[in-house]
């Protein structure tokens, strides 16, 4: 996402809970943003796909985390939680993969055009456990994507602050996101907006985290 300063002012937007609703537009804004942040559309023979991983379960099993941006087109990105990502691993593994492995069979499709269905696919089926050192600390993550058109506009700031409220509120002491190694832009605004990354940990991310004990920053 570019995060830098305003680039579009556009419609006046706003930030609301998510309803149910709203679960189209978290597959429609994921598969938006899954090439590292650009239009994956034409990545995927399956568009529900980004969405099945990175978004739907979120609205469906954590929905008090999960907030949506929204101007006068309708919804333009969110922000979506897990307060225990270990428990939420095991609400997946239970509730939510044995579908997606049934719909996404293995190894995906050959060709260099489908090398990002193929890493997805490998999610689907191959999921590595978080490591304990970070699931103690920052038990909680989160995911946040923004279509162009709502971006530098300080709606990502907005997300964030709200999501990190309502984790705080529900207990959590630390939350925690991981960002793939193409992604060149996204880092800068993790610390803009408060996140400090960890050295190299897990392979083929980088690993930002935030400690929800210390006092919320003061809006600037």
């Amino acid at each position: 996402m570019n995060h830098g300063e305003p680039v579009n002012h556009g419609h006046p937007a706003s930030i609301r809970p998510y309803q149910p609703a709203d679960l189209a537009d978290l597959y429609r804004i994921c598969l938006l943003t899954a090439d590292s942040g650009g239009d994956g559309t034409a990545l995927f023979h399956d568009p529900r796909l980004p969405g099945d991983l990175f978004a739907a379960p979120y609205g469906i099993f954590q929905p008090s985390l999960a907030f949506v941006a929204t101007d006068a087109e309708g919804v333009g990105g969110y922000v979506l939680g897990a307060l225990d990502s270990v428990e939420f691993e095991d609400r997946l593994a239970r509730d939510w993969l044995p579908t997606l492995r049934e719909r996404y069979p293995e190894p995906g499709p050959a060709g260099d055009r489908w090398a990002r269905e193929r890493q997805f696919t490998e999610i689907v089926h191959h999921r590595h456990p978080l490591p304990a050192s970070l699931a103690e600390r920052y038990p909680s993550h989160l995911h946040i994507d923004l279509l162009p058109r709502l971006q530098g506009r300080g709606l990502g700031r907005q997300l964030v602050g709200r999501l990190t409220a309502a984790l705080r509120e529900q207990g959590s002491p630390g939350v925690h996101l991981l960002v793939g190694l193409s992604n060149q832009r996204a880092p800068g605004f993790y610390a803009h907006v408060g996140f400090t990354e960890l050295p190299p940990g897990i392979s083929g991310v980088r690993t930002f985290v935030m400690d929800l004990r210390a006092p919320a920053p003061a809006p600037s």
